[in-house]
């Protein structure tokens, strides 16, 4: 029954929704404390299943204010006129239960949902569960568009109530379950894969869809590893054959080689002979750098009296700062020795303090081990009670064993779910490349509109801005606008811009006034209007205000013959390749005159994008999208599947450990009393003499006050001598100023006189740079030629490469490799060698240099990929195995269970002397991921069954077939309820009764589900059972108020008005 409040504030007389029982007198009262009286229907007889709901609250939820519904645990049958609230309590089932707002087909934000005027709404569901009733609650905050969730009034989060919701079996997303009025027709449009999975889910066992969608990614794996070992199979080949071709190509790459060899020679004598020239003029610059460092030594020693000096008053003045310095570490070793005695006074407090607790402590311990003897003897005579009762252990092994073995077959299901996880990660990363690449060709067609948009902002910038301002403001105007604007208007902005009205009625597609063929011969081929695109409302504007649909466009051949174009045709504008003719008739001789302008070159539509192309684009970023959001949804299902076996595995465990120590209990509770007698002796053997304590503590605080006395005398002393090497400090610091003042007077002149010095030294420097220069030069052509002859720093030449030994820079000998005799000894002639070589080195053309290390490296890739294919096909052997036994265990339940549901269509269609049958559907039978379930009808004895779509079938035929489907999965839906609102709206007369005795007969069975008809009207002389509960929905503006909603007295006034009539 529902009993929705109408509020005061609402003056709406729609404001108010109330459904009422079919029979008052059988209305109670209701203890529930609610804002507004209740008035609940006495339920059926027949117990509540588990998961069947047992109330649905409203509270400012779509039209109601306040409502509560409390159906029965059967058929409920919920009537009432369209638009009085019938539909607003399925929301209310979906949205309460977690289900998706778009599932409903109303709305995609939860927030509409809330009443409008009201900023909070919210939905309670009790569901039904022998140990203990559970209550969800859902609060929706209309401005955050967010929800709050409760289960038995403790918050929780959605994805808990997901949980709770699943675990009884509800699936508010299933059709077969759940079918919303939005959602009646899409229940036939479903396709026979879709409605496959549907079914699996609704009533087949839980594994039945985890094995399909295992044979689903295993025949997909199949199919790669055949792709795999076929591609690798034809390139295998063709490494063999190209290994083939290149033997020729080897043997005619080392008889280049030779020639290089010697082109290597002769690049290997090069560095050296450059290196001596370069080693002789170093040996020049020395000479002349050592006549300035001489000078440069003069000039030094007559400098060496003041320089003298200088040190000495250096000296004096570090002498000062080592004093000033020898101060102030005795200052900081007094204050190091006063701060030592403040902290010996603050350790003497606290040791004060650690007495005082610790005499509490001692206190505290004796209370706290009196307390533990008793306890210790309490539970000792507790085990020895225990220990009376224990009975012998009976034979526990079995079970121990049978938990052993379930948790195997977890740790398999385990290992198997992070298989498939592994998987829909890797196939998540190949759609996360494909949007990037999707997203970076939008991009690119974004750039091109941003040409067009700045190169209107350069030519017409008030325009511009125009543009931008209607971009943020699209929504204050009624209609379409198109970009850009045209006509004088003014803003508040002051810009100065074009705007005009499109044409009420359309002119974009007005045909013109005389056809094109007519015009053919004067070498036009098309109108205006053809020759480019644009929105409708622009095309049908230029049509009415400058009839392009009537300006033909001509070639050449026009041009020429322009005269008799305009006399015959009497065209009023004419458009050539170069020209425009606009053509007119004199208003006093009635004579033509046309003029004729050049066309300007295009400045603004030079650039073009294709929408189209970017619309497909946006279009397969949503697909793909939307993959990766049902790949993000599997992986969540797969995770907590892996956490609900994680949880399994830890029951079992703990129940096995628990099995195990009941096994030893006995000697377990022995051993603990044995161990808490030991105890107890110790804690009765260890006592505590508290005045001692107390007494000890007194007198040591005494002795701690007399040592504190002296430590204060000795800090003041301190305290003296502290201040006195302050002021010794403060002496010497004067001292050491008088000395730096002398010092830099000294250095100002020691400074004037090294002018000269310093011009010398500066030659001396740039001599030796040179010679740095010239010596790190030689030290780089040696290095150089040594890595050219592949010698390391202390290696020496082969002795029959030897010709002379020359000496290095550095002093060190080194041989100079005058290497291969035979060749030319200067850098003229080897330059010219090296060119005849390199020229006899080139005939060869055609030479790879890598031809030999690929074809080596070509062998070893032959060796491996033999290798690799073996291991593909073992593996491929693998998968197929896992089929056959998936397959097994999957399709045969299926074929049994789909067996099933065709017998009780079967039944149900030939009750309304039609025929009706359900069939597992597949092409192929290794295409697991096309297996579908196949719904064939007929209605008339003069035709054939014909499989049901959305087209062949009539809205009520196929209102009937959805109906009889899901009544032939009732009696084998493992789900509490089914709800189905407005099915019977496409149905003749005589099909809406038959199908509702079915209805009647088939919810209304013992041990079946909770069943909700939702309908606005039934036919008359309907049959109905005892076990219904008929739930009546009334509005109008004359219903009262909650707090005045009072059956019992209704009651009592009727039987007054009766009793007082007269007869």
């Amino acid at each position: 029954m529902a009993t929705p409040s109408k509020k005061t504030s609402t003056p709406s007389p729609q404001a108010s929704k109330r459904a009422l029982p079919r029979d008052p007198s059988s209305e109670v009262p209701s203890k529930r404390k609610n804002p507004a009286p209740q008035l609940p229907l006495v339920q059926s007889s027949g117990p509540f299943v588990e998961g069947s709901i047992v109330r649905i609250s409203m509270e400012n939820f779509l039209t109601y204010d306040i409502c509560e519904v409390s159906p029965g645990p059967h058929l409920n049958m919920i009537i009432g006129a369209n638009g009085t609230g019938k539909s607003s309590i399925v929301c209310a089932i979906c949205l309460g239960l977690a289900g998706k707002p778009a599932f409903m087909g109303r709305a995609d934000k939860v927030g509409f949902f809330v009443k409008r005027g009201c900023s909070r709404g919210m939905v309670e569901i009790e569901l039904f569960r022998a140990s203990g009733n559970l209550v969800i609650t859902r609060e929706i905050d209309v401005a955050k568009n967010q929800s709050f969730w409760f289960i038995n009034k403790k918050s929780t989060t959605q994805k808990v109530v997901e949980e709770q919701v699943a675990a009884l079996n509800i699936q508010v997303g299933n059709l077969c379950q759940f079918l919303p009025q939005d959602k009646v027709g899409e229940f036939a449009k479903l396709s026979k894969i879709e409605l496959l999975e549907a079914t699996e889910k609704s009533i087949g066992p839980p594994e039945m869809h985890r094995y399909h969608c295992e044979l689903k990614n295993f025949r997909e794996k199949e199919k790669q590893l055949e792709t795999s070992c076929k591609e690798k199979t034809e390139y295998l080949q063709k490494m063999v054959q190209r290994n083939e071709r290149y033997k020729q190509d080897v043997e005619r790459f080392y008889e280049r080689k030779r020639h290089l060899d010697l082109i290597e020679m002769l690049e290997a004598k090069r560095p050296w002979v450059e290196y001596e020239n370069v080693r002789q003029e170093y040996e020049e610059v020395k000479l002349v750098r050592d006549r300035v460092k001489e000078e440069v030594r003069k000039l030094k020693e007559g400098q060496i009296p003041i320089t003298r000096r200088i040190e000495e008053m250096e000296n004096e003045r570090h002498n000062l700062e080592a004093r000033i310095k020898e101060k102030a570490t005795d200052i900081k070793e007094a204050s190091q020795k006063c701060k030592q005695k403040q902290d010996v006074i603050e350790r003497k407090d606290k040791h004060i303090e650690e007495i005082q607790q610790a005499l509490t402590v001692k206190q505290n311990e004796e209370l706290d081990r009196q307390r533990r003897i008793s306890n210790t003897r309490k539970m000792i005579e507790d085990l020895q009670n225990e220990l009376k009762t224990t009975e012998n252990c009976e034979n526990l092994q079995p079970q121990i064993d049978a938990i052993t073995n379930d948790l195997r077959r977890i740790q398999d299901e385990k290992a198997l779910c992070e298989g498939e996880i592994i998987d829909k990660r890797r196939e998540r990363e190949t759609l996360e490349k494909e949007k990037k690449s999707v997203d970076d060709h939008i991009v690119r067609f974004d750039n091109l509109m941003n040409q067009k948009e700045d190169k209107l902002r350069q030519r017409f910038r008030d325009t511009y801005d125009a543009v931008l301002w209607l971009r943020s403001n699209r929504d204050k105007f009624k209609q379409r606008v198109c970009e850009p604007i045209m006509l004088t208007v003014r803003d508040n902005k002051k810009l100065r811009v074009n705007a005009v009205i499109a044409p009420k009625s359309s002119y974009a597609d007005k045909a013109p006034s005389r056809s094109l063929n007519e015009l053919k011969q004067y070498g036009f081929f098309s109108y205006l209007r053809e020759l480019f695109d644009a929105p409708d409302p622009v095309m049908s504007y230029l049509c009415c205000q400058y009839h392009i649909h009537e300006v033909p466009v001509g070639t050449e051949k026009t041009r020429e013959r322009i005269e008799r174009v305009i006399q015959e045709t009497r065209l009023k504008q004419i458009y050539t390749a170069e020209e425009k003719y606009v053509v007119k008739t004199s208003f006093y001789s009635n004579k033509i005159i046309s003029s004729n302008t050049s066309l300007k070159v295009a400045q603004f539509l030079t650039v073009t994008v294709d929408l189209e192309q970017r619309r497909h684009l946006e279009e397969q970023l949503k697909e793909i999208s939307r993959k990766l959001q049902a790949v993000d949804s599997r992986l969540i299902a797969l995770r907590e599947t892996s956490k609900h076996l994680e949880h399994k595995d830890n029951e079992l465990r703990q129940k096995k450990k628990e099995l195990l120590e009941r096994k030893t209990k006995k000697r377990q509770l022995e051993q603990k009393i044995s161990s808490k007698l030991g105890s107890l002796k110790l804690m009765e053997q260890d006592t505590c003499n508290l005045e001692e304590e107390e007494r000890k503590a007194s007198t040591k605080i005494k002795e701690i006050n007399v040592q504190k006395a002296k430590l204060v005398t000795e800090l003041t002393n301190l305290i003296k001598i502290c201040t006195s090497l302050h002021i010794q400090k403060v002496d010497l610091i004067l001292q050491n100023t008088t000395v730096i003042s002398e010092k830099n007077k000294l250095e100002s002149d020691y400074m004037a006189a090294s002018s000269q010095l310093r011009l010398t030294e500066q030659h001396f420097i740039e001599l030796d740079e040179n010679r740095q220069r010239l010596l790190q030069k030689c030290k780089e052509l040696m290095k150089r030629a040594r890595q050219v002859c592949n010698l390391g720093a202390e290696q020496t030449l082969p002795q029959e490469y030897q010709t002379q030994v020359p000496t290095i820079p550095n002093g060190h000998n080194s041989s100079l490799p005058m290497v291969f005799q035979d060749l030319p000894n200067t850098l003229d002639e080897i330059d010219a060698l090296l060119t005849e070589e390199r020229s006899r080195a080139s005939c060869f053309t055609g030479l790879n240099p890598t031809i030999v290390q690929e074809y080596t490296k070509r062998e070893e890739e032959i060796e491996q990929l033999t290798e690799e294919l073996k291991g593909k096909k073992v593996e491929l052997d693998q998968y197929r195995e896992n089929i056959s036994q998936v397959k097994e265990r999957w399709l045969n339940p299926l074929k049994e269970l789909v067996e099933k549901i065709n017998e009780k269509f079967s039944n149900f269609f030939s009750s309304m002397q039609c025929a009706g049958e359900v069939d597992l559907h597949t092409e192929n039978e290794e295409d697991y991921d096309k297996y579908g379930i196949r719904i064939r009808v007929k209605f008339r004895s003069s035709t054939q069954l014909h499989e049901l779509t959305p087209h062949h079938q009539s809205g009520g035929e196929r209102s009937v077939s959805t109906m009889l489907y899901l009544m032939a999965l009732q009696e084998l839906n493992r789900c509490p309820f089914r709800v189905v609102d407005e099915i019977n709206q496409g149905m003749d007369p005589i099909n809406e009764r038959r199908v509702f005795e079915m209805v009647v007969n088939t919810a209304c069975k013992e041990n079946t589900s909770q069943y909700f008809f939702i309908t606005p009207k039934l036919l008359q002389n309907l049959p109905y059972s005892e076990k219904m509960t008929v739930l009546f929905v009334y509005n109008g503006p004359h219903m009262l108020e909650p707090n005045r909603w009072n059956l019992k007295a209704f009651q009592r006034r009727r039987r007054r008005i009766t009793f007082t009539q007269p007869s």
